[in-house]
């Protein structure tokens, strides 16, 4: 059995100057400890990415992260030898899961389509994982290892550092493809590494939101920016910040017109995540709910999220209207619940869940009437198999494999399929 810690937070951004002690914060804590930090607190602003793992250490001064060391590089512990273990039960009768469902588990992707999971990648050191709006290829972000030669303020030393970049690898199998590069390699200064995290492609595939701190991860924090796919321009739209806490959890809406994304503050040591839309039409951003959420995933038709709702308690999966911000219901109440995706059949949501450290995906039926939504029937879709707890599941469904308009018993979908306008600045 696979035992994955979960760490749903949101991470601090940029890297400070580099130590030895940096990145062991949470390491080895008791889950009980970790759990009882989901109210999204960060111990210390300094540390950077307490969910990330992908931190320089000075060599000869600790773990190489680019070792087999039993780490996917994103401070997720995974055993030697993957397993899918997956289970339909027969507690659920009728309910049927379209499409393919992509999630990070071992430091490698996976496919998952009609119960049965299939590897797509290998070498443990892949994470965070989106499909292509086609469904033909799936992006993610590996890391690699990279002796790094640095100034930490008093003097030069070497790193041993994973460094991230972004890939594209065919659904269909294949050897995957880089994109987008996280080495930092400045003229005469020296080796150092810049972030990148949470690739997704717009509705057109023409630009991948991240969240980074290329082009210079000297001079800024991770925010969100957008790489041009066939100019391989990076764009920062220069969006407001907490520095260093940055952004994350980039989700273009489905008609392309606005990404949500999470802007990171604090109250005191507590994190405080809100949910943004930036318009690029616009260039402008505008909240679109209160704090306390993070993890936005658009429903179909761009009227409402799928989120993640902390509290001290835990981490709950609830939908927002994406027009007012206001919680329409809670979909899990168990504090052990994150990172929703919205199918888009629009009638159910895959969520990762936590049962005895083991984090598993799980999905819910939704019921009642469309924006009137109340959990309907739930199922296990993996069984201990110990997914990586910071890599967001996503969802695609083939043209050929969606539902009438007209939802069966116990769904729910919209009807008209219109979008919202984009948030108004505020």
């Amino acid at each position: 059995m696979t035992r994955t810690r979960r760490d749903p937070r949101p991470a601090p951004s940029r890297p400070p100057a580099p130590s030895s002690a940096r990145g062991s914060m949470l390491a080895g804590a008791p889950v009980a400890v970790v759990l009882s930090l989901v109210g999204l607190v960060i111990v210390a602003l300094g540390t950077v990415a307490l969910g990330s793992g992908v931190l320089p250490f000075p060599v000869g001064g600790g773990t190489n992260p680019g070792s087999s060391g039993g780490n996917d590089g994103n401070g997720v512990a995974h055993s030697a030898t993957p397993s899918n273990q997956v289970v339909v039960p027969s507690t659920a009768p009728g309910m049927k899961v379209p499409g393919t469902l992509v999630y990070a588990k071992d430091g490698n992707i996976w496919l998952q389509s009609a119960g049965t999971a299939t590897q797509l990648t290998t070498g443990g050191n892949d994470s965070m994982p989106s499909f292509t709006p086609d469904g033909q290829n799936v992006l993610f972000i590996r890391t690699r290892y990279i002796k790094g030669y640095w100034n930490d303020g008093t003097k030069n030393s070497y790193y041993a550092m994973d460094v991230p970049a972004v890939m594209e690898v065919p659904t269909a199998g294949g050897s995957p493809k880089r994109i987008l590069d996280g080495n930092y390699n400045p003229p005469g200064r020296g080796q150092w590494m810049a972030w990148i995290r949470e690739p997704v492609l717009s509705p057109n595939g023409r630009t991948l939101a991240i969240a980074t701190d290329l082009p210079d991860p000297t001079k800024g924090d991770v925010v969100l920016k957008l790489y041009d796919m066939k100019s391989a321009k990076l764009t920062d739209p220069k969006l407001a910040e907490v520095t260093p806490l940055g952004h994350q959890d980039p989700a273009w809406r489905p008609d392309g017109k606005v990404l949500a994304y999470v802007y990171n503050n604090r109250d005191g040591a507590n994190g405080v995540p809100q949910i943004y839309g930036y318009t690029p039409a616009t260039g402008r951003s505008a909240p679109i709910s209160s704090a306390g959420y993070l993890h936005p995933s658009w429903s179909p038709d761009g009227n409402y999220l799928a989120v993640t709702k902390t509290s001290a308690y835990g981490t709950d999966v609830a939908i927002l209207n994406a027009s007012t911000g206001a919680e329409i219901t809670r979909l899990t109440s168990d504090g052990a619940s994150w990172a929703p995706t919205w199918s888009p059949a629009g009638d159910q949501i895959a969520y990762l869940h936590e049962d005895g450290q083991v984090v598993d995906l799980r999905l819910v039926q939704l019921a009642g009437s469309y924006g009137d939504w109340t959990a309907g029937q739930t199922m296990d879709l993996t069984q201990d198999a110990g997914l990586d707890s910071v890599s967001r599941p996503d969802w695609f469904i083939p043209a050929d494999q969606m539902p009438a308009a007209t939802p069966a018993a116990g769904g729910s979908t919209n009807p008209g399929g219109s979008s919202p306008s984009a948030p108004s600045p505020s």
